[in-house]
């Protein structure tokens, strides 16, 4: 075939593939894309230049690949037009690699950034708006070496620059960099999607990896440019073995395509042919190798076999006056791909057409009154005939493989639950999309890659048999919380959580500013129910205290949150380089809370004061600072806002509003909180104990290990629904308990061991103030001194009407929390005899 044969033969049948990215995974028309693809050269210059064979090769190569069900194809140099035609007529997508001198310090040189940036322009120009570019790569593997020479932030912002310059030539078009694992460390969330090449020969390396990857991606997708084996070293059955499980469990692990390193054994580079390894689908001669036959038969079950042993899943939607949205989620319940599940709708005392709609769809309803969501999640629960219960709101919607995904996960290990990322759907307008960059969100909680601590209610599933052992959610959370609570009572009976990034569903965020403001009162209020229920794992200020860390958009961090150290190795060495997040300081930390207000406000009292007493005017400084710490924080938090397809003054909007989103988002979580006596004035324990250390002991006919005697202690906490916590390793305490935010009792057992198991358990407690509570004391003490010297009485009467106040709190709060001790030593002497 001619060059203008081909020219013909591809004009003639050209379409167009819209691609577009949504969320974790591409979509075509409407449809999901999963890329199948192989990587196409480099291959040795034809005489006229030309960097690919010829069209009569090219063209029976893309039949060959079509045969194997391959969709995709990845180049290393940039397409000639012909062959960009030959390919859309055999229906391929092209990932358009541009080259560039990526090895050498580019920096340096003013003529070479430019010459870069041009070798850029033309090569999207060349190929702008052709129907077979699925997306142009401006650049590969970056040597780790360079990017430690430069830092990665000067990388970082060369690569947006490109990734400016691609765009404005090609703006409808999608644009990526190659990463590895030598810089997996570089931000690059501007990019449309994330690439990696990686190389991994055990399947439970790669499995754990592709887990980093899909974190470290975030909302975006993630293809896998480069996989394979070299067949001349490790034999051709192994390649074809290594490459069946490496292709599925890209797809398993929710990737969005891959590609397999290379067609052809066929390699040139540097100007010299390259013999000495074997990575091709095909030999030089283009003669199969077993390794095309596995690739292709996994490529036909994308993204999992049809044939597995799928459990049976129960979808529950709990829906209170959902009409508006729920549509949606039915109608994306129907798209499951998943071969046996069933929906079931509790409409929780709805009075709009709720239930109506889901008897459209053909759902089992089950109606009852107003009970609140985890009455309603338990009824679905309890009518359930799957092994797992997946729920999801009647606001969401899943992608077609959520359920696959899920189950997926289940069935690796023993997980008692599994959730996955709800991503907010595009659309929804201004303020949904700045609520979506905005605090407060439903976010997951990992503890490792796979391993989470808290999965939102939107989005999780749970084996049938884990719910009745947990005898359900918890009824007193009636419009949140119920889900942390869940999760922490499965993770203490000793039971884990499993996570997966393709677990994915289209959560709606509140569309309005006064909806956003009763959500996060609500969310407030639960925060007070959880602070009942489970105090130890709350601090003196009422705040949870994850183990693990938090993903999800808006989160805002603290002004000086340190990027996080690299592991590098020594001289730059490792093949893994990853960053270790370090996380702020206390006082970084302050501004970041919701009572942080409370604290503008009495900065604001004592510099009021100052009409008064002159001196205290000084506290001025530090209030508009008080003030300026959350405005400085929402600042930077709404210039690194995604709003991908917005420009210009609408992003200005949008960047704005979201800022006040972060601002209003705290006082809004603080008024909920306080409104359900969440405050830092509150009152923990029962009785009372004079504010001294004492020593009891408790005579014990039958031994009892530690374990068990911390465990008794502590159930005794929970019953009397005291504050307290467990020392650590390092603390020389059994347990603490606290009477409220300024002071505390700790608690240390000991035991004398005696003949015939016999014990004699041994007990001391003591008071302790916080060390705010006597920087508080101390100040307001020392400046009442100061003011009354100065002659200031109304002042001094005030400041020390205050430290007495404070210490008349703090000898308050010892009495309660010794009195909580006291008791439970009671108990157990009881217990004992």
């Amino acid at each position: 075939m001619t060059i203008e044969a081909a020219l013909r033969r591809g004009s003639s049948t050209a379409r167009a593939p819209g691609v577009e990215v949504r969320g974790k995974f591409l979509f075509t028309n409407g449809e999901k894309l999963y890329l199948r693809g192989v990587t196409y050269g480099t291959f040795r210059p034809q005489a006229d230049g030309t960097m690919f064979p010829t069209p009569e090769i090219v063209e029976a190569d893309f039949r060959d690949m079509v045969a194997a069900h391959v969709n995709a194809i990845r180049t290393y140099t940039v397409p000639p037009g012909w062959l960009l035609d030959l390919a859309s007529s055999f229906g391929l997508y092209v990932l358009v690699g541009i080259p560039w001198e990526q090895h050498i310090r580019f920096l340096d040189d003013r003529k070479t950034r430019k010459r870069i940036e041009r070798a850029v322009r033309d090569a999207v120009r060349s190929c702008a708006a052709h129907p077979a570019v699925l997306a142009y790569l401006v650049g590969n593997e970056i040597p780790s070496q360079i990017v430690r020479w430069y830092g990665r932030r000067r990388i970082e912002r060369w690569l947006r620059r490109l990734y400016n310059v691609a765009k404005r030539e090609d703006p409808g078009s999608l644009v990526a960099y190659v990463n590895y694992p030598t810089t997996e460390y570089l931000d690059l969330s501007f990019m449309d999607f994330a690439c990696f090449n990686v190389y991994l020969e055990t399947r439970e390396r790669l499995q754990a990896y592709l887990a980093r990857l899909q974190n470290l991606a975030g909302d975006r997708p993630v293809v896998m440019t480069e996989i394979g084996l070299d067949s001349r070293r490790n034999g051709l059955e192994r390649q074809a073995e290594v490459l069946d499980w490496q292709v599925r469990e890209v797809f398993a692990e929710g990737c969005a395509g891959a590609f397999v390193f290379a067609w052809t054994d066929e390699w040139h580079r540097g100007g010299y042919d390259i013999e000495d390894w074997d990575f091709g689908l095909v030999n030089r001669d283009r003669t199969p190798k077993p390794a095309l036959a596995t690739a292709a038969k996994a490529f036909t079950e994308v993204p999992f076999p049809a044939n597995c042993p799928w459990p049976r899943i129960s979808v529950v939607v709990c829906s209170y006056n959902g009409a508006r949205t729920i549509r949606d989620t039915f109608e994306a319940l129907q798209l499951l791909e998943y071969p046996d599940f069933e929906v079931i709708l509790v409409d929780d005392g709805s009075k709009d057409a709720s239930a109506a709609i889901g008897r459209e769809f053909g759902v089992r309803v089950i109606s009852t009154e107003n009970r609140g969501l985890s009455n309603a999640r338990n009824t679905g629960h309890e009518a359930a005939t799957g092994e797992i219960v997946a729920y999801i709101d009647d606001d969401a919607y899943p992608d077609p493989h959520w359920l696959h995904y899920l189950a997926h996960r289940f069935m690796q290990s023993d997980w008692a639950g599994v959730g996955g990322p709800n991503l907010p759907p595009a659309g929804d307008g201004m303020i949904a999309e700045c609520v979506a960059n905005s605090p407060g969100g439903p976010v997951h909680v990992l503890t490792s890659d796979i391993e989470a601590e808290h999965i939102p209610g939107c989005n999780m599933a749970f084996r049938k048999a884990a719910l009745e052992g947990m005898r359900g959610f918890d009824p007193r959370f009636r419009t949140a919380g119920d889900d942390v609570d869940l999760c922490w009572r499965l993770s203490d009976s000793g039971r884990r959580i499993g996570f997966h990034a393709g677990a994915v569903v289209w959560h709606h965020r509140r569309n309005s500013v006064r909806t956003y403001w009763k959500q996060q009162r609500g969310y407030g209020r639960a925060e007070a129910l959880l602070e009942r229920k489970w105090p130890e794992r709350y601090n003196a200020a009422g705040h949870v205290a994850w183990t693990g860390r938090l993903y999800g958009r808006g989160l805002t961090t603290a002004l000086n949150r340190v990027a996080g150290r690299i592991y590098q190795g020594r001289a730059g060495d490792a093949p893994f380089q990853s960053v270790y997040q370090l996380a702020p300081g206390v006082l970084a930390s302050l501004p970041l809370m919701p009572e942080w207000y409370l604290v503008v406000l009495a900065l604001a009292a004592l510099t009021a004061l100052g009409a008064v007493w002159t001196p205290l005017f000084a506290a001025g400084p530090l209030l508009l600072i008080a003030i300026g710490a959350p405005f400085a924080q929402a600042a930077l938090a709404a210039a690194r806002a995604a709003f991908p397809d917005r420009r210009g003054i609408r992003a200005w909007r949008h960047r704005l509003l979201t800022g006040l989103l972060h601002v209003m988002q705290p006082i809004a979580r603080l008024s909920g909180r306080i409104e359900h006596g969440l405050t830092p004035w509150r009152r923990r324990g029962r009785g009372w104990a004079l504010p001294f250390a004492f020593t009891e002991s408790v005579w014990r006919e039958e031994w009892q290990s530690i374990e068990a005697r911390t465990h008794t202690i502590a159930s005794s906490f929970k019953h009397q629904e005291a504050a307290w916590r467990p020392g650590g390793d390092f603390d020389a305490w059994d347990f603490e308990v606290r009477g409220g935010t300024v002071s505390s009792a700790r608690l240390i057992s000991s035991v004398e061991e005696h003949g015939g198991g016999h014990q004699l358990v041994l007990f001391r407690a003591w008071p302790e103030i916080s060390n705010f509570g006597l920087a508080v004391i101390g100040a307001a003490s020392g400046l009442a001194l100061a003011a009354g010297i100065d002659g200031a009485w109304p002042a001094a009467a005030l400041l020390a009407l205050t430290a007495g106040a404070i210490t008349l709190r703090s000898f308050w709060e010892a009495t309660l929390a010794l009195g909580v001790v006291k008791s439970t030593i009671a108990e157990y002497r009881e217990a004992a005899k």
